[in-house]
Formats: C-alpha cells, structure tokens, sequence
C-alpha cells in the first residue's frame, strides 16, 4: 500500500506532467473502487454528492471529512477533499478543516470563497485572501506535500465579474496555493482568459461547462485537471428516477441494463489493488 506521502507526491507529479488528467469524483467507498478500476489516477470528492446520499440540500463539515475517510480508504489513490468554505469564516477555524482532510487520508483539499449565506454569497475580496493564507500555513504545517486548492466561487452564484474572479485567483496564487479553480466557466474562450491569467495549474469542473468540450480542447487551452463535482452522482440520481418512474407505470424493463453483479465485484476487487 501506498504511505500518503506517496500518494502526496504522486499528486504533485500528476500536477506537472505535460497535459491535463481527469480527477473523477466519487461519493462512496463502491464508486470509488470502480472508478479506480478503470485506471483513473485521483479521485475527487463531491460535497454534492454527499448531500444528495444523505437527502439534504446542505451538508456539515463533519459529514464531509467522514465521507473523505472512507473514500481514502477504499483505494490506494492520491484523494482530493472538496471542503467547501472549510466549516467556518474565520481564517484560522476554517484552516483547521485542512488539517482534518489530512488526518481522513486526503492529500489535497479545497478552500472557496463561497460563504453558504445566499444574502452575501461571497466573501470580501480580503477576508478571502485572509481564508486562503490561513489555509496555506496549516498545509504547510503537514508532514506531506499538501496540496491546496482555492476556489472563486462568483460565477456559481450569478456573479459572471471577470475581473474580480481573475484577481481573485491571482491574490490566492500570490498567497501560496498550489492548484486554482473558479466553477462556472462555460465556454472555451473564457476558460482561456482565466487559465492564461495564472501561472498555477487550474482545475476545470466539467458539471457546469460546455459538454461538448474535450480533453485535448481543455488540453490546449491550458486546463490542468479536469473534474465533473456532482455530475456523475447527479447522473445517477437520474437513472434512479427513471427506473422508479417505470416501476410506479407498472413494469420492469430497466432490469435489462443493470450491471452484472460478476463485472462489478471483480471491478471492486481491481480497485482495491494498488494501481
């Protein structure tokens, strides 16, 4: 088995390679095994994902970490922690979710500016910058390479400020993270006038971008990972809805492309191994 400094290095090595790789995001100990058994090199979690397991529309910091560890534990790839503001507003309570994620096994994890409040969805440009140092410093404060993602939330939240989202992800770069990341990005063009603003790598997330985009476009264009957030949970809550809506008619044609139990064991099993 992979120590986690391993796993931290392999994560920074997946980070300075030549093109952009995909982190899928799983929600559980089975996705992620499955996900793995396909060859994938990280995974991501999804705070979506979960609340969407459990049936809320918002999720504690608690529930996230947990759902870290048991995704850390299912396979022996490097694990990304999407923390989303890290539990609090304060700078330095925030930055202790960072050092929680480590504990639960994650070798990276994320801070957003993104408050949870929907009167001031989010936070001022400062105590932004504040959030990410104090982030930083409990990263770099770990036995391992850490690596930290900062998030711009603004066109998640209808705040389509090019400006403000690019100085925003230049102040987080200037204060010390390693990875940037701003969700809502949905064409190309725009993708491109925020990566070529940055000197960091940049994480794109398929689940609000264009679809027809792929890997070699993003490739090109600077993206350096690829994730999807919840689109895959979010999929898959779709196929559960039609099968009940079929069931609800009266009939039971869904069971047709159900997945062999032989294939998805065996899957599991790939998935445990060390890749």
């Amino acid at each position: 088995m992979r120590t986690q400094a391993d796993k931290a290095a392999r994560f920074r090595e997946l980070h300075q390679r030549s093109g952009a790789f995909i982190i899928p995001n799983p929600w559980d100990a089975g996705t992620a095994k499955l996900l793995a058994s396909m060859g994938f090199e990280a995974l991501a979690t999804t705070s979506l994902g979960v609340a969407n397991t459990l049936g809320s529309s918002t999720i504690s910091l608690d529930a996230i970490i947990e759902n870290c560890r048991v995704i850390a534990e299912a396979t022996d790839l490097p694990v990304n922690a999407d923390l989303e503001n890290c539990g609090a507003d304060d700078p330095k309570t925030a930055a202790k979710a960072i050092v929680r994620a480590a504990e639960a096994g994650a070798v990276g994890g994320s801070i957003e500016d993104s408050t949870g409040n929907p009167k001031h969805p989010i936070y001022d440009f400062s105590l932004a910058v504040e959030r990410v140092q104090a982030a930083v410093e409990a990263a770099r404060s770990l036995s391992f390479p850490f690596a930290l993602t900062a998030r711009a939330e603004n066109f998640l939240h209808g705040r389509k400020d090019m400006d403000d989202t690019i100085k925003r992800l230049q102040a987080f770069e200037a204060a010390g993270a390693d990875v940037l990341y701003s969700p809502g990005l949905y064409d190309l063009t725009t993708i491109k006038t925020v990566v070529s603003s940055l000197r960091k790598p940049f994480n794109l997330v398929m689940g609000f971008a264009d679809p027809s985009l792929t890997v070699e476009q993003l490739s090109a264009a600077g993206v350096k990972r690829i994730s999807v957030g919840g689109a895959m949970e979010r999929h898959a809550l779709a196929a559960f809805l039609r099968c009940a809506r079929e069931m609800k008619e009266g009939s039971f044609t869904y069971v047709r492309d159900m997945a062999p139990v032989k294939e998805v064991r065996e899957a599991f099993a790939r998935g445990t191994a060390e890749p």
